[in-house]
């Protein structure tokens, strides 16, 4: 089984950062510092729960003057770079809320973001003036620096993973779209994929919004604007929505289910334990004119410890085929746990999937490691 996320933050990296700090500011004690991050409850803590609790920390072991102590961490930010690291915006967050400190927050979180990144914390001060901190974030928009620009993106996101929710903006995205239409043809694929994601997001609450943006930003013909709004729409694809198909040129299945016969999928064997591969063997026949465009996916109805279920979609092919082709493949599909993911026994239900649309399906019981 792979590492939990939150044993990054053990004892040897606690107390690296502490000399760093203690290099810059030699009053600061690394032994009293470890000793109060790696208390008694520090197991039992969750990643983000022990990112919160070194922010808090941190915060009594520098001077209790907020810009003092962001001096400290400027002299330091340059050698403490990666995801580790993310408790430097968590920082800013959580001492720098108030509202007189909030040049000094928006100034901080600017420059962290280029060494871990700041799209949790900003969301603390978006829920508190969303109003404010769009206009700020469009500032950000044409900033220089890819990672701030990111930022801008990223830290409005409606769904950001293991972000705070932004409700304001899941109720009425509009803010969010016009700050996007600023990074539409951002040059950094790093900024195009974040775009894309907010856009994603926005497309399961809102999908017309999404679709009417899509449309006028597909006219523009520009190819880095026209590869954000396909992956943008990826959720709007998978859901077969014949109007984002149709932007896109794959053939509408949906309303004409004869285009594919003969479908087929099966998972060998039938029933594994959880750490163990299956083989999916695939196939259908194709019945167009001359070419079709599909997307070709296997989802699995993943069951989780509630019993419930989550589907995971997997892409296998996204080309034209042409009439009477005949497709058979064999995927491997690993069953172990992931840092992202955890396996449950019981029942999963796997679809095969043609341009959104479930032609055939199969299962795979799922048993306890032994």
């Amino acid at each position: 089984m792979a590492e939990p996320l939150k044993d990054l933050y053990n004892e040897t990296f606690i107390r690296e950062f502490g000399e760093k700090v203690k290099g810059v500011h030699p009053s600061f004690s690394t032994e009293s510092f470890v000793r109060e991050v790696i208390d008694e409850h520090w197991d039992e803590r969750k990643l983000k729960e022990r990112i919160r609790h070194i922010s808090i920390t941190l915060g009594r072991h520098l001077p209790s003057d907020y810009q003092e102590a962001l001096d400290i961490l400027y002299q330091i930010d340059k050698d403490c770079e990666g995801f580790r690291y993310l408790f430097f915006p968590d920082f800013v967050e959580v001492h720098g809320l108030n509202k007189k400190d909030w040049p000094l927050s928006l100034d901080a979180l600017e420059r962290f973001t280029a060494r871990s990144s700041s799209e949790f914390a900003i969301r603390a001060f978006i829920l508190l003036d969303p109003v404010l901190m769009i206009e700020k974030m469009k500032e950000w928009t044409k900033h220089d620096d890819e990672h701030v620009r990111r930022l801008a993106s990223e830290g409005c996101r409606p769904r950001l993973p293991w972000g705070q929710a932004l409700p304001m903006f899941k109720s009425d995205p509009t803010p969010v779209l016009d700050l996007l239409e600023n990074l539409k043809s951002d040059p950094s694929i790093y900024v195009r994929k974040s775009v894309a994601n907010n856009l994603n997001d926005i497309a399961r609450d809102h999908p017309n919004a999404v679709i009417e943006t899509a449309k006028r930003w597909h006219e523009s013909g520009n190819p880095q604007t026209i590869w954000i709004v396909r992956r943008g729409c990826r959720t709007l694809v998978r859901k077969a929505d014949p109007e984002v198909l149709s932007l896109f040129g794959y053939t509408d299945v949906l309303n004409n289910l004869t285009i594919i016969t003969n479908a087929c999928i099966r998972n060998e064997p039938d029933s594994i334990f959880i750490g163990e591969t299956s083989e999916l063997y695939f196939g259908f026949l194709v019945n167009v004119k001359n070419t079709a465009k599909l997307r070709i996916e296997y989802a699995i109805d993943f069951v989780k410890a509630s019993k419930k279920t989550s589907r995971k979609i997997f892409l296998l092919a996204d080309r034209n085929f042409t009439d009477g082709e005949r497709v058979e493949r064999v995927r491997i599909h690993n069953w172990k746990d992931l840092t992202t993911r955890r396996h449950y026994t019981g029942i999963h239900r796997i679809f095969l999937l043609v341009n959104g649309v479930e032609v055939a399906e199969t299962h795979v019981k799922l048993n306890a490691e032994t």
